[in-house]
């Protein structure tokens, strides 16, 4: 039994993966094939991507698509039109009007963000399970996965793992992390997986939580920004004003089984005040939380005290 551990840059962001298995190697292998077609299907970034595709046809013709691909989106609309929400897999017009976390990033014009968020109605999302076809009514419209993609990303490969019977892994995809079976340097066996202090450079703990087959997702608005004179604008924005949230929250970590629901409920939270999205993970069952506000306090949901 080996250990090995292999580290790439993709989907924007440093990805690392650590197995512990009979031979480890050709495994990591096909995981960065793997996350490579997973990069190509699901990017909104790119336009040669199956789901820029998708935009290109946007007011023409529905686009059939692969199955994987099909889901996520199904999954994404059906949480986008849940009420109070704040997931809209729709944003992607009113993401490429701001480009934050780009070279090219810029504060858009009010007409600008007026025209973009015309475009970003989930209700014109048309959706034929039959054919596993996309149509989007409007051109100009653009699904944006960012959001969820790679906590469905890590959770495809961990069940590509388990099949294949690795004993442990750790999938870190740039702040999301899954993992499966024993740490092999723990006694206890429990990984431990740092979350970020906000108000310090990266690899500053504020706290550090111990999980075994679980992942840990942290979204914060503390590391892409736009500062426009003197102004600091984050990443995260409101579908329904068009301009960065407005919140108390510095980040928010979800503690789940599943890695895609830890993306859905800190999307679907962030925004909200620290003591309603503690309130709200406490009625889910086997769902964590632990949000950091901007004055640095700490809020923990009930299981994890």
């Amino acid at each position: 039994m080996g250990q090995a551990t292999k580290q790439v840059q993709m989907m924007g962001t440093i990805i690392t993966l650590e197995i512990e298995a009979d031979a480890p190697a050709p495994i990591l292998t096909e995981l960065v094939k793997r996350l490579k077609i997973y990069e190509h299907r699901f990017s909104a970034n790119d336009d040669s991507s199956e789901l820029m595709a998708i935009s290109r046809s946007a007011g023409i013709e529905p686009v059939v698509v692969n199955e994987e691909l099909y889901k996520l989106i199904e999954f994404g609309l059906h949480y986008s039109l849940v009420p109070q929400s704040r997931l809209n897999i729709a944003i992607g017009p009113l993401v490429q009007t701001w480009r934050i976390g780009f070279k090219d990033a810029k504060l858009p014009t009010p007409e600008e963000i007026v025209a973009a968020l015309a475009l970003t109605n989930p209700l014109d999302i048309v959706l034929d399970g039959f054919t596993h076809s996309v149509f989007l009514k409007k051109a100009g419209m653009a699904i944006d996965l960012g959001s969820l993609a790679k906590g469905y990303i890590a959770d495809m490969l961990m069940a590509y793992l388990k099949e294949i019977n690795v004993k442990s892994a750790m999938i870190n995809l740039g702040g999301n992390v899954l993992t499966m079976g024993p740490m092999p340097t723990r006694d206890d066996h429990f990984w431990r997986i740092g979350i970020q202090d906000p108000a310090k450079p990266r690899g500053n703990y504020k706290k550090v939580v111990r999980v075994r087959d679980q992942s840990v997702v942290t979204s914060g608005i503390y590391e892409r920004k736009l500062v426009v004179n003197g102004k600091k604008y984050h990443h995260i924005l409101d579908a329904r004003t068009g301009y960065p949230v407005q919140t108390d929250l510095a980040s928010l970590t979800i503690i789940a089984d599943k890695s895609l629901d830890c993306e859905l409920w800190t999307t679907r939270l962030f925004g909200q005040p620290s003591e309603i999205s503690i309130a709200t993970i406490n009625q889910v069952p086997n769902v964590e939380a632990i949000v950091i506000d901007q004055a640095g306090k700490v809020f923990i949901s009930a299981g994890l005290e």
